[in-house]
């Protein structure tokens, strides 16, 4: 299995997720990311810098998403963490607007290798154009069927 096969994780897939703020969210999904030994220490204040001046919030049709990463120097294994969150947390969208975002569906993202991993990441953003998948991602009730749902489009063509 290579890297880009081994993407998800269903440890890594967390159904109504419970935050305060952005801040507390993207600490503690890191956090879990790191405990798993995924990514480094460094990738939970690398995401949060990131965060700051390159916000990752998307106003996408259906249901809005956010995709906090950070650099590959902090990651030690390529994963997407996947959260629904129980309560939306606002995210600034991404670019310049500086408008929020109502994030209900987290994909946290571990890239070790840009390269091998394009037509994955690729894949996975072509999920973001698609508001019934988006829509069928958040009514997902188990771990499970988000591995199905996602596995279908991420490897798709790989």
């Amino acid at each position: 299995m290579n890297e880009t096969e081994s993407l998800l994780d269903e440890e890594l897939v967390l159904i109504d997720y419970e935050a305060k703020n952005k801040e507390e969210l993207l600490k503690s999904l890191a956090s879990i990311l790191h405990e798993r030994g995924y990514v480094k220490e460094s990738y939970i204040n690398g995401v949060l810098e990131r965060e700051r001046v390159f916000p990752t919030g998307l106003n996408t049709d259906g249901v809005k998403v956010a995709l906090p990463h950070t650099d590959a120097k902090h990651v030690n294994k390529a994963v997407i963490l996947f959260a629904k969150l129980k309560e939306p947390i606002i995210f600034k969208e991404m670019g310049l607007s500086g408008n929020d975002v109502e994030a209900r569906l987290i994909f946290m993202m571990a890239v070790k290798n840009p390269e091998e991993q394009v037509k994955c990441l690729g894949n996975l953003m072509s999920i973001l154009s698609k508001k019934e998948m988006l829509i069928s991602l958040y009514e997902s009730s188990t771990k499970s069927e988000v591995i199905e749902k996602l596995s279908k489009v991420l490897y798709k063509n790989i």
